[in-house]
């Protein structure tokens, strides 16, 4: 494989998602990005005050209530993501930036062989999130269509469609009668705007995940040198400075990368944890109805929920591992042959790797697989809640 393809392989599917929100890190930074990203924020935030109206004023039941809740949170954290990979842009620009160089210093297959893994593995969460995401946008359009509404017809002019639309719009349209334009087109911009928030959302997610993945990568490509790092070096004291200022490079950029997620993280996972019980307790309605169109919808939903949440768990935790297990790869070198200075070296990097970056929510919330468990163990727990109050 050349070093185009391995580029291409790593940052296409990154770069389709995101130059469109005018957020992708190794574009031009012009008034043209600025004004995409801004037209995006604007759009999503639009789309959120009218589901906030919506749950409050609206006349729909509860089926229609959770879902605008639902939509609402997901396009608040659409918006926050937009703002903060836009604010800290220059920790992005230097970690994409770095990454580049990285692939131009592969000279090895074996090296080769780890970068590309990383890939893939980004690759396969872009695709996963985005699939699952775009699969409940498309359940969301064709759900009116999909009911069972044969009291419904057709004609110049539809009557009480304002609670068919994709989005339900009864607090504004409920009294109004739509002409079958008018409804094509609100329920055209409505789709377009709701594959817009799973975009921003999920977009955003699998930007940061490659290329934390790709930070994890280079950790595994420095253990390696540590562990074959011994006497054979011809300029000892050189040869470990390097890694030793390599191993401080690495936990810079990943210092960078949390910055960038810390707050939308723990939004998110105060949401998520808020959308899944919610989720769970209309998935038990809809299985109580046998409404084959909402259990489809909320299982949809919950999945894209719950990928995100593992995601962010899996590559957190693996982030950490990677990190500690530096001490680990230093300390099966031959360490007990260096000079003492040297060795005194090998132990200022054993206690920097004895705490390592950490994928924080808040600053101060580890997320990790633990969390994740966690998350679960409340939500289900809030769900028990809410299912015994339905049966009394």
């Amino acid at each position: 494989m050349s070093l185009n393809d391995d580029l291409a392989y790593a940052m296409t599917p990154l770069k389709l998602l995101t130059l469109p929100l005018g957020i992708w890190p190794l574009q031009k930074y012009d008034i043209f990005s600025l004004v995409r990203c801004i037209v995006c924020i604007f759009s999503l935030t639009v789309m959120m005050v009218v589901l906030f109206f919506e749950i409050n004023f609206g006349s729909g039941d509860a089926y229609v209530k959770l879902d605008g809740l639902m939509v609402m949170f997901c396009a608040v954290l659409s918006v926050l993501k937009l703002l903060s990979f836009r604010i800290y842009a220059d920790n992005l620009v230097r970690n994409f930036s770095s990454a580049i160089n990285d692939y131009f210093a592969i000279n090895t297959e074996e090296k080769r062989t780890i970068i590309r893994r990383h890939a893939f593995m980004g690759r396969m969460i872009c695709y996963s999130i985005i699939f699952f995401a775009y699969l409940a946008s498309s359940i969301f359009m064709l759900a009116p269509m999909l009911a069972d509404n044969n009291d419904v017809q057709m004609n110049v002019s539809i009557k009480n469609q304002a609670s068919e639309l994709p989005v339900p719009l009864t607090w504004a349209l409920g009294n109004f009668n739509l002409s079958t334009n008018l409804y094509l087109l609100i329920s055209v911009v409505q789709c377009i705007l709701l594959m817009l928030n799973s975009t921003s959302d999920c977009g955003c997610d699998t930007l940061f995940l490659a290329i934390t993945l790709h930070v994890c990568g280079q950790i595994e490509l420095l253990k390696i040198e540590f562990i074959n790092y011994g006497m054979k070096n011809k300029n000892i004291n050189e040869d470990f400075s390097k890694l030793a200022s390599r191993h401080h490079y690495l936990i810079e950029h990943a210092k960078l990368l949390v910055n960038v997620i810390s707050f939308v993280l723990l939004v998110q996972m105060l949401f998520s944890c808020l959308i899944i019980c919610l989720i769970g307790f209309q998935l038990i309605l809809a299985l109580k109805s046998h409404d084959a169109v909402m259990i489809t919808k909320t299982i949809t939903v919950m999945s894209t929920l719950l990928l995100q949440l593992f995601f962010y768990s899996f590559v957190g935790d693996y982030l950490k591992c990677q990190m500690g297990e530096i001490a680990y790869s230093i300390y099966s070198c031959d360490w007990h042959c260096l000079p003492m200075k040297l060795m005194r070296n090998v132990l200022f990097i054993i206690m920097r790797s004895q705490h390592p970056v950490q994928l924080l929510a808040g600053k101060f919330f580890v997320v990790n697989i633990e969390t994740f468990m966690a998350i679960l163990k409340s939500s289900l727990s809030y769900l028990s809640v809410l299912r015994v109050m339905l049966d009394a």
